[in-house]
């Protein structure tokens, strides 16, 4: 079975010592350079060394090799064979090039699925990591890598979808609502590196709905209104490193219960998608690591 290889590689105007001293902070917190929100960070099990395990979403890799400040090497494990290594070689007092390589043997299936797609989805990720290093090794303002239409539609199909949750104990405005709750459910989602952490800025997760907001406290917002029908709250909590929408719902009468019979069967589509669709809005208009890291120094 024939290898897929894809090679990338930028020359950077900075010293080798600075980019690979970036390159050592890769995967850890804060992380100057994988592209995440806008992708899924990469973690690992422990400090970046050989023997570590993770990945990023669903890519997973555990280092096979490490020289600090020169290169990593990260072999595939759970599904493809193959590896993938990051290289610092310096070119200059002042100038170095970075390389990333990658090899790996696959099945037809998957050979398709990388030809069709996942190809560009790499070299993206890829483009905008030396985005980021080269922003916070030099300073200066790179343009970013464009995201060609496929790329940005299966980032648009794979981004994370919101979990049902009991209402959490720290929504307090949300339990306090009522003196009696006929109904409640809650939806969260994990909050990623560079996403806000105010719940002011997830107020919008309501956006075209038009609720006004009755309550404000510590990392929760309550927005609803009353009824004759049924009185309705929505409260979106940043805590914890999650964002939860909640909803609870007091209803007045038989008609109110008949109507809310069968809004109950879309609630739970309307809320998760309103969450997600907010989700990734954010984390694609979030600065950049790069971004961040020179904002931080």
């Amino acid at each position: 079975m024939r290898p897929v290889r894809d090679t990338a590689a930028r020359t950077i105007a900075a010293p080798a010592r600075t980019v690979g001293a970036l390159l050592d902070r890769l995967g850890g917190d804060p992380d100057p350079l994988f592209p995440a929100p806008v992708w899924p960070p990469m973690r690992f099990d422990r400090p970046l060394g050989a023997g570590a395990d993770g990945g990023h979403g669903f890519v997973r890799y555990r280092v096979a090799a490490y020289e600090p400040g020169r290169r990593i090497r990260f072999d595939f494990t759970g599904g493809p064979t193959g590896w993938h290594e990051v290289t610092v070689r310096p070119e200059g007092p002042d100038s170095c090039r970075v390389e990333h390589v990658l090899e790996s043997r696959l099945p037809p299936v998957e050979r398709l699925k990388w030809a069709l797609a996942v190809r560009a989805v790499h070299r993206t990720v890829v483009a905008e990591l030396f985005d980021n290093l080269e922003r916070a090794a030099t300073g200066r303002t790179v343009p970013p890598a464009r995201r060609p239409l496929r790329v940005r539609l299966f980032h648009r199909l794979l981004w994370a979808r919101p979990r049902a949750v009991p209402l959490p104990a720290a929504a307090h405005l949300a339990h306090r609502a009522f003196p009696r709750t006929d109904f409640q459910d809650a939806w969260q989602m994990e909050l990623l590196p560079g996403m806000p952490t105010k719940p002011e800025a997830w107020e919008g997760v309501l956006r075209g709905a038009s609720f006004p907001v009755v309550g404000r406290a510590g990392g929760e917002i309550l927005l609803g209104e009353d009824a004759r029908h049924l009185d309705f709250r929505a409260s979106v909590l940043v805590a914890d490193g999650r964002v939860t929408l909640g909803t609870v719902v007091r209803l007045h009468h038989p008609a109110g219960r008949l109507y809310f019979a069968l809004v109950r069967h879309v609630h739970p589509f309307m809320a998760r998608t309103m969450l997600r669709r907010t989700h990734r809005r954010l984390a694609l208009a979030a600065p950049s690591a790069g971004e961040r890291e020179a904002a931080r120094g």
